[in-house]
């Protein structure tokens, strides 16, 4: 493969060293990673998703850092949001399977899982994911720089540069994060209109809708027309063809259809998605992720070729601070270590069998995660669909070697959460070092900031998970846990016999489909699995891009910098949503009076708008992405 980085130059050259994994970088990076894991917890059991911590964690660094300590160090800066958004790929792991450990235990009159249990399979996880990535590096970060653009990685590292050089680049940048976060503090925080716009089409059985969020579309922007097209053709998929036909085929049957338990001619689109379209779209995850594996076993292999001879050689194969890696010896070793812990450890419920069956599919899906987020982002990185997949397999096995009973449950779920906190963690690693690759870090140094992010964020969580739990149970009303009850039915699913296996190969078949057609088919896999709102909110994130690429311009320098000011607001935007979505997330740990802060500011708002006004303001904040790029004069 051609390697497209021959020209690329870091910020901060090889020849330079400059602060970067200090007191102060570790410090701050651990209060934020166990800060973002503890609120991303909470509001991913509350709706079933996380927020992306990379680039909040980096504004907060600036902040702090560079405002408050007057201190300057972009590496530093850099460090900082490498531990800190540990915490926020750790909690999605975590909260995606491992409530169904302290809902089948209640079940079953067993108390909950210990303490020790929870933070181990987080630490386990994220320990390794970090090192199963760290070989990857050179594969995706370096050698496919140009090809796989890592869009938060990218926007986050568009942020530390605008924070570092100043002037209008840093302009643009904080125009976009203010503009974005009162955008999303306005719709998600006073809910003055949804976020989500949804019509279903009742007489033909499909639906549309679209995400009026900044992030999204700052995501479709950096990634760009194509693949954002191959997202948004998965949808339709989805969507406009399968929804229909379900509805066609089932609306007449007077029994629910497993594993739903409405009526297929009283469900919602939301509905079939959840009870049908997951799982179509779970196994065309999957079957991409090992079409994806198998392309890239080459490369793969190339790499690991090179780092043995870096291990036989008993040093690092290039001298230059930029290209270092950690050793590999350390790394085989801790694998190793952290397999034989997964085993050996009576706190951890997974057997032989499934130690094994972790480091197979640890490996298969930090590959996949790994490119994955290279095209999508991490926010849109189905980390799910892979734990469902590896559930599916797990299952089977476990079935047939250990039985039926309540410890071969368990011990599913548990390797269930091992590998959706490897594969959430492998992404956010990737986007990270990507991060330090366009800044100049020293990739060693970064891949111990990660551990180090790693270890307080596992520790944090499980104290976390446990004390929700206490106080209110998952499953509530208060915590229904979406993901993780998904999880659940899965492991029963198969246990018991039932599960759609039609469903999870019909979506493997297209995956092998798309491939024959040369289409790529990690992008339409995600996109039968995603919600039709998010993918059609990146597409036109990527529409807008191709109109900059396509306008007329006074010349290629202008068309080229128009773009690229694109990217920088576009960046701003994707900061500017998520460090307020933290925030909201805290706030929804605040306890008031009317249960959440749109319902307490509710009773001072005059009034509410409907889903009219949602598109309405998208549109405005469009067009304040014009205003603010080829729209401006200040730079001609």
């Amino acid at each position: 493969m051609k390697n497209n980085n021959e020209s690329f130059k870091p910020f901060i050259g090889a020849d330079k060293v400059v602060p970067e994994l200090t007191a102060v970088s570790v410090i701050l990076g651990i209060i934020l990673a166990v800060l973002f894991g503890a609120a991303n917890a909470y509001l991913g059991l509350r709706v079933g998703m996380t927020v992306s911590a990379s680039i909040p964690a980096a504004v907060i660094s600036m902040g702090v850092i560079r405002v408050i300590l007057k201190r300057d160090s972009i590496l530093e800066n850099n460090m900082v949001q490498t531990i800190g958004s540990a915490g926020e790929s750790v909690a999605a792991g975590a909260i995606f399977t491992l409530p169904a450990l302290f809902m089948w235990m209640s079940e079953w009159g067993e108390g909950s899982p210990s303490l020790v249990e929870i933070s181990l399979i987080a630490l386990c996880g994220g320990a390794l994911g970090v090192l199963f990535m760290i070989p990857l590096r050179q594969a995706l970060i370096v050698k496919e720089h140009g090809t796989l653009p890592y869009p938060e990685g990218t926007a986050c590292a568009e942020v530390l540069l605008a924070g570092e050089e100043g002037g209008s680049k840093a302009s643009v940048v904080f125009s976009g994060m203010g503009i974005a976060a009162a955008y999303k503090f306005i719709a998600d925080g006073l809910k003055v209109f949804p976020s989500d716009v949804d019509y279903d089409i009742t007489s033909y059985g499909g639906g549309v809708g679209v995400s009026v969020l900044p992030a999204l579309a700052g995501v479709g922007y950096i990634c760009g027309p194509k693949i954002s097209s191959y997202m948004f053709s998965g949808g339709i998929i989805s969507w406009l063809i399968f929804m229909p036909l379900i509805k066609l085929f089932g609306g007449a049957l007077t029994e629910p259809l497993a594993p739903a338990t409405a009526l297929i001619s009283t469900m919602t689109c939301q509905e079939m998605w959840g009870s049908y379209i997951r799982y179509i779209g779970a196994g065309a995850v999957a079957a991409a992720g090992i079409i994806s594996l198998i392309k890239s076993l080459p490369l793969i292999v190339n790499t690991f070729k090179d780092s043995m001879k870096d291990l036989k050689a008993g040093h690092q194969a290039s001298t230059l601070r930029t290209e270092q890696d950690m050793p590999m010896n350390i790394v085989l070793i801790l694998i190793a270590a952290l397999v034989l812990i997964i085993w050996l450890v009576p706190s951890i419920p997974v057997n032989l069998v499934g130690a094994l069956l972790i480091a197979v599919f640890g490996f298969l899906f930090a590959t996949v995660s790994s490119r994955l987020v290279g095209l999508v982002g991490s926010s849109n990185n189905p980390v799910s669909g892979m734990a469902i997949a590896t559930l599916l397999v797990s299952a089977v096995v476990l079935k047939a070697t250990s039985g039926t009973g309540h410890e071969s449950m368990m011990g599913v779920i548990a390797i269930g959460g091992v590998i959706c906190i490897i594969a959430a963690i492998a992404g956010d690693t990737s986007q990270d070092l990507k991060t330090g690759f366009i800044v100049g870090a020293t990739p060693k140094r970064q891949q111990a900031g990660e551990l180090i992010g790693v270890i307080a964020s596992a520790l944090a969580i499980g104290g976390v998970l446990y004390l929700l739990n206490a106080a209110w149970g998952y499953g509530s009303d208060q915590l229904p846990a979406p993901q993780a009850m998904i999880m659940k039915t899965v492991v029963e699913g198969v246990m018991n016999g039932n599960l759609p296996w039609n469903m999870i190969f019909a979506g493997a078949g297209i995956a092998i489909v798309v491939e024959i057609l040369g289409i790529p088919v990690m992008p339409v896999a995600v996109g039968m699995y995603l919600p039709i709102r998010t993918t059609s909110a990146i597409m036109i994130g990527g529409l807008v891009r191709m109109w900059f690429e396509k306008k007329k311009m006074p010349s290629e320098e202008a068309r080229k910098t128009a773009i690229n000011k694109g990217v920088l607001y576009t960046s701003g935007m994707i900061a500017g949503e998520g460090l307020v979505g933290i925030l909201l997330a805290v706030f929804a740990i605040i306890p008031m009076a009317n249960g959440s802060l749109g319902d307490f500011m509710g009773t001072f708002l005059p009034f509410h708008g409907g889903k009219i006004a949602g598109l309405a303001a998208f549109v405005i904040l469009l067009l304040l992405m014009f205003k603010f790029t080829v729209w401006d004069k200040k730079d001609e």
